[in-house]
């Protein structure tokens, strides 16, 4: 048993436990190309949370992973056959609730490891902040933490060089040879402004892509994906570390 994982936990580990930051993996249940499963966003943030929670821990951190949210927000992939959708609204709901929770156990701190494009928390966070204004709530993209051109030749959006990487290092029984995986070409929007980052449009995702992949996956490969796993982790760990041995009064400088 892991005693920074929840899960894994029991009454008698807990009930004396002091806990400074809870992590709670969000991921998104939804087709990744041919090749990888629905559970490719689920598998990831909890490996990912997991191992950046057992770093933190050797360095003395005080946090606790919680069970992962296996649903996000797929509104753009509707027509997809079960790609399970969360609205926004029953995300914040969710999320509402389980800082209620954290809130009355006096855990004043919570970091959403998010491994979903589609969810976005600042609104959330923005709003939950009003109703407790002791928590200290953040979210942090693990996908966003490393650039990707150190480790890969193809920069992935979704099922691409870097999540069949880290599938083939994490879950190689779920991944079908590559042979299998569509090209990942994908459709863009045709208006400059979306481009160049200053306007955006949810994607039609069956308009944009056959495969329902968005980035090449070819040139994948398991070592590549152990050190990007690697790497993640270790810079997640220093995140989680900071902020569990930070003071909730001196949080700027």
């Amino acid at each position: 048993m892991r005693p920074y994982i929840l899960a894994e936990s029991n009454w008698k580990q807990i009930k004396d436990l002091e806990v400074d930051v809870a992590i709670l993996p969000w991921g998104a249940c939804e087709a990744h190309n041919y090749h990888l499963p629905y559970a490719t966003d689920i598998i990831e943030s909890e490996h990912i949370s997991a191992e950046a929670a057992r770093l933190a821990w050797e360095q003395g951190a005080k946090v606790m992973m919680l069970p992962c949210v296996p649903f996000g927000v797929n509104t753009g992939q509707f027509d997809v056959k079960l790609d399970m959708n969360m609205n926004p609204s029953t995300q914040f709901l969710v999320l509402k609730d389980l800082i209620e929770v954290l809130n009355r156990q006096r855990i004043y701190k919570l970091i959403i490891l998010n491994s979903h494009g589609g969810n976005d928390f600042k609104p959330m966070i923005r709003e939950l902040g009003l109703v407790f204004p002791d928590m200290f709530i953040t979210t942090c993209n693990w996908f966003q933490a490393i650039d990707q051109k150190q480790f890969f030749e193809n920069k992935d959006d979704h099922a691409g060089e870097m999540e069949t990487s880290l599938m083939l290092y994490l879950r190689p029984d779920l991944v079908l040879p590559l042979t299998e995986a569509g090209d990942g070409a994908a459709k863009k929007f045709r208006f400059t402004a979306i481009h160049e980052g200053w306007a955006w449009a949810e994607r039609k995702w069956t308009q944009v892509t056959a495969s329902t992949g968005v980035g090449d996956p070819r040139k994948a490969s398991r070592e590549k994906g152990e050190k990007y796993f690697k790497a993640v982790t270790e810079k997640v760990a220093r995140f989680l570390t900071e902020v569990a041995k930070t003071k909730s009064g001196e949080l700027y400088e």
